[in-house]
């Protein structure tokens, strides 16, 4: 592999990952060793967050904060559609 393929190969997996992060910003109204509750507008985000996430800063209710996070899917059930009804001849 070339080391321009290469690059172009490690910039589309940064980039694909990237896609999928969305972020939410305002200030801590709740939080948790498992949660962390943002006001964004008149909305109340409630995000899960584990022991790995990063926190830079000093993180307490009223900080104002900006929130990176996925969703992942954990199960996918698929159901059958039902038959098609009968066409009219």
């Amino acid at each position: 592999m070339n080391v321009a393929r290469s690059i172009f190969v490690v910039l589309a997996v940064v980039v694909a990952g990237s896609a999928w992060a969305y972020q939410v910003t305002g200030p801590v109204t709740a939080l948790t060793d498992d949660a962390i509750t943002v006001q964004k507008g008149k909305d109340l985000w409630e995000i899960a967050r584990t022991p790995d996430a990063k926190v830079t800063g000093d993180l307490k209710v009223g900080s104002k904060v900006t929130i990176e996070y996925k969703m992942t899917a954990t199960k996918i059930d698929v159901k059958e559609a039902g038959k098609a009804p009968a066409k009219k001849k």
